[in-house]
């Protein structure tokens, strides 16, 4: 059964905040450096920002495909067929001919 994810309004209008950490980070001047052009390219407000945005990246990136509801999906279509029995590769050139 697939499982619907709705979006409050006030979620939508970010009025409605997850509760934030405050983490006291040392960065090395290349790190540093990607921050302030993350920061620069995608007109984020501050390096905290661009840090979540790296993050979240990484995270659309990394995440295995097999979680992700779209790979489900292809998953199930693939495995309805359409299916023909071969024995040979010749045979299946002769029926492709």
């Amino acid at each position: 059964m697939h499982e619907e994810k709705l979006i409050n309004k006030s979620d939508l209008a970010g009025l409605r905040r997850q509760p934030m950490v405050q983490a006291l980070v040392e960065l090395d001047v290349n790190t540093n450096r990607v921050l302030n052009v993350v920061k620069a390219k995608y007109n984020l407000k501050d390096k905290t920002a661009a840090i979540k945005f790296v993050v979240d990246r990484y995270i659309e990136d990394e995440e295995e495909p097999d979680l992700r509801p779209e790979f489900i999906e292809k998953m199930k279509k693939i495995a309805k067929g359409p299916y023909i029995k071969v024995g040979t590769i010749e045979e299946l050139r002769k029926r492709h001919l």
